[in-house]
């Protein structure tokens, strides 16, 4: 999580005009804790792609790395083709392969720390000065009108195409539950 990756020109430029991003430079240096936070909490784009060519070498690779983990833990109707959701016709799911990539993903301890998260901040860089986010996800955030005190996560997400989506976790006397909204 300390490592440190550099931005590249690649990662920053795929990200189309009118989706969420954090601003992050070409050749910034981030740590990976950094990225996983912003692209989690703030839904940034470009970290994404950035952990992508990080772990994989490019977009492409990454994506089939996703496919891979998705019908390992079940889904059957789900196909990436990028690391955060840009539209894409060959990128799809379905509310329940969502529902049980979320419960994979909250088996990991990083994960659900970061997902529940009401804010997050990418420290000064040598081109950036420090950067403040809050989360998307209205139901952890206590100033929000929609706050819930028992949600513990996880991710919103919209396009123009998929409209609002929300993974909603939730933790009460014992039980956990995930709820998935697309459209």
């Amino acid at each position: 999580l300390t490592d440190k990756i550099s931005a590249s020109r690649n990662a920053i430029m795929s990200i189309p005009s009118g989706y969420s991003n954090a601003n992050i430079k070409v050749n910034e240096e981030l740590t990976v804790q950094e990225l996983l936070e912003v692209f989690l909490v703030h839904s940034a784009n470009e970290a994404g792609f950035i952990l992508a060519e990080h772990i994989s070498g490019n977009i492409e690779n990454f994506a089939d790395l996703m496919n891979q983990k998705a019908s390992e833990i079940g889904c059957k109707n789900t196909h990436f083709t990028n690391p955060s959701g840009i539209h894409n016709p060959e990128h799809y799911s379905t509310a329940y392969d969502m529902a049980l990539i979320a419960r994979y993903c909250m088996q990991n301890q990083t994960f659900r720390d970061i997902v529940s998260k009401p804010s997050c901040t990418i420290e000064t860089t040598d081109v950036s000065e420090k950067r403040y986010f809050v989360n998307t996800n209205d139901l952890i955030r206590s100033s929000s009108k929609y706050y819930y005190d028992y949600a513990i996560g996880i991710k919103t997400g919209y396009t123009s195409q998929a409209k609002n989506c929300l993974i909603a976790g939730s933790l009460k006397d014992n039980l956990e539950l995930i709820t998935v909204v697309l459209g």
